[in-house]
């Protein structure tokens, strides 16, 4: 279609088309793409040449024979005469007409030889247009690479050279570091004490911290000298339970015992045995004044008897002082054997009970004192404890620094091997790109030997991912590319979720102050309702039992009106109607077309 319109413009230029140059061909082309009007222009353009041109002389003599007013032939007329002219010229151009087909067949044959050298023109000028479009193309993309490989070039190099002070910056700042944590390493005693911050625990001085432990034993040493005499913890020691008991007259008292002990043991002794003296005595006086009593008693009533000159009773009474001497014999027998036998362990037991308050309020004075010394002691011993967790402290402050250096160190040897072994791969790496560089061609596959490049092409191809056959430096490039932009889009939705997330603590914060408001309401006591809160359950509550009733109502009208559209198949069907009259417009527009004709055709069999 685009040289129908070219054609188109070279046929009007032949017919000698007034201002046919200015014409442009590419304006006609919309001209050959009706179907209908393709077929007549394309007739036109190969058909229509000079020859087919009135002049200007035979336009000027039919001019003329118009104005003469003579007839024109035309049509079947024109035909008729033609038919007559015919056989007058026809031995004439007989001849004639066989040169002209001599000739046209000769015209013929060189038009199909030069068609044929044109199509064969055509064909190499299109295909070196082609080769021209071709190459123009390449040329373009090459030129395009060449300056995007520049650029790029341009780029790698700003950013190489950005990468490498940083890396410059990094290495001097950690040089710095590490002669910084050298220095507190290899610093000697008198630098770590002179410093005015010391880093590690063990550089600090304990001169100070040793002088006050020091003068604390002292004040603690003199404390027990002050409060505590001299022997007391070894007499505590050696002190046994009989020191503590009653004492006992049959037993002596040893002589390894201290000497306030035998004193105090002697003086309750004494005192015992005056006791049992005193009270056998008493209770020797006190049997012979009853015995006196009684003979008194008796020896009145015999003398009473005998002014009675009783005679009759004197038998009597001779019997009676017979059997009471009896009695006083026996008495006196029982009184030997009690005096004997009971009297003296009943005063011993007694003078025991009597020196029991004295050997109770001098153990209780004991235990109050020892009291006083367990709280005194109690004090020391916390004093005692306090130092020494002290100490121990210090001890495993030490330790755990002594730990941490070791673990340091380790890691600092594990370093210098990484970095030993960074060093050497590092120069293996630029001896093999030196190798590679040397080289005339490079190579666009990635090498086994160049590890570097493949351990980085397994980091970035990842495990999932299918491995390729050849790996090569143009898709590390893609990959490497592809980590940047994800490493931007993390970064970006990381932005986002931290700005997301502020926003929602911010928000949290404005509903906790608003929570605390409501429940403290200004004060410092929760309130855990209020009236507000109370009136909007208690309107709540009735807001939801009246909807709890419309709910009943409305399933109870629901039910009902189920039950009736069962009951009643008319109201079922209109009920369907409205449904499709709300939900499916064409569907309720065939339902009543064929109502309608099932009501027509009952109204046609009725008039039948």
């Amino acid at each position: 279609i685009m040289s129908c319109g070219n054609d188109f413009v070279e046929t009007l230029k032949k017919i000698g088309y007034p201002k046919a140059d200015e014409l442009n061909g590419e304006d006609f082309d919309w001209l050959f793409e009706s179907s209908e009007d393709k077929s007549f222009l394309e007739w036109f353009c190969g058909n229509i040449n000079e020859q087919h041109v009135v002049s200007e002389k035979e336009l000027q003599d039919f001019d003329s024979l118009l104005e003469s007013g003579k007839p024109i032939l035309e049509g079947n007329a024109l035909d008729e005469v033609l038919k007559t002219l015919k056989p007058m010229d026809s031995k004439n151009s007989s001849q004639e007409e066989e040169k002209e087909e001599e000739e046209l067949k000769k015209l013929e044959d060189e038009l199909q030889s030069l068609q044929k050298l044109k199509q064969l023109q055509i064909h190499r000028h299109n295909k070196l247009q082609m080769m021209v479009s071709a190459n123009s193309h390449i040329l373009q993309t090459l030129n395009s690479k060449e300056e995007e490989a520049h650029k790029d070039l341009k780029d790698g190099l700003e950013v190489f050279t950005a990468a490498n002070n940083k890396l410059n910056n990094e290495l001097l700042s950690l040089l710095d570091a590490a002669k910084k944590l050298a220095s507190f390493f290899t610093a000697s005693d008198s630098d770590q004490g002179s410093g005015p911050h010391p880093v590690f625990f063990s550089q600090l001085s304990l001169d100070k911290y040793l002088s006050q432990e020091e003068q604390s034993t002292a004040a603690l040493t003199s404390y027990v000298k002050t409060h505590f005499y001299q022997g007391m913890s070894e007499w505590v020691e050696k002190s046994h339970e009989d020191s503590f008991q009653l004492v006992d007259i049959s037993k002596q008292v040893t002589c390894g015992e201290t000497n306030e002990v035998c004193e105090e043991s002697q003086e309750m002794t004494r005192l015992q045995t005056a006791y049992i003296c005193a009270q056998h005595q008493l209770i020797q006086m006190q049997a012979k004044e009853e015995s006196m009593n009684s003979a008194i008693k008796c020896a009145e009533s015999m003398l009473q008897s005998l002014k009675d000159k009783d005679i009759g009773k004197q038998e009597n009474l001779d019997a009676k002082i017979s059997s009471l001497n009896v009695e006083i014999s026996t008495i006196k027998q029982e009184i030997t054997q009690i005096n004997n036998e009971e009297l003296l362990p009943l005063l011993k037991e007694n003078a025991r009970l009597l020196s029991a308050p004295v050997v109770k309020g001098y153990l209780d004075h004991q235990i109050a004192q020892q009291d006083y010394y367990a709280s005194r002691q109690d004090e020391i011993c916390r004093h005692l404890v306090r130092q020494k967790a002290s100490f121990e402290l210090i001890e495993l402050a030490y330790e755990m620094e002594l730990k941490k250096h070791k673990e340091i160190c380790c890691q600092l040897e594990n370093l210098v091997e990484s970095m030993k072994q960074s060093s050497n791969e590092l120069q293996q790496r630029l001896q093999f790109i030196t190798e590679q560089t040397q080289h005339a061609k490079p190579r666009n596959t990635i090498s086994s030997k160049d590890s570097f490049s493949c351990r980085l092409y397994r980091l970035l191809e990842g495990e999932n991912k299918k491995q390729q056959l050849f790996k090569t430096y143009k898709s590390l490039e893609q990959m490497a590319q592809k980590l940047k932009q994800d490493c931007a889009t993390v970064q970006d939705q990381l932005a986002a979720s931290s700005q997301e997330q502020s926003l929602l603590l911010s928000k949290l914060k404005s509903d906790v102050d608003t929570l605390h408001d409501a429940l403290y309401h200004g004060g410092n006591q929760i309130q855990l309702s209020s009236r507000e809160l109370t009136e909007q359950f208690h309107q709540l509550e009735v807001d939801l039992n009246k909807l709890n009733q419309l709910l009943m109502d409305l399933i109870a009208d629901v039910k009902s009106k189920r039950n009736f559209l069962e009951s009643n198949k008319l109201h079922q069907m209109e009920r369907n109607l409205y449904v499709y009259f709300f939900k499916d417009e064409d569907h309720l527009k065939e339902m009543v077309e064929k109502l309608e004709q099932q009501a027509e055709a009952k109204a046609s069999g009725l008039e039948d």
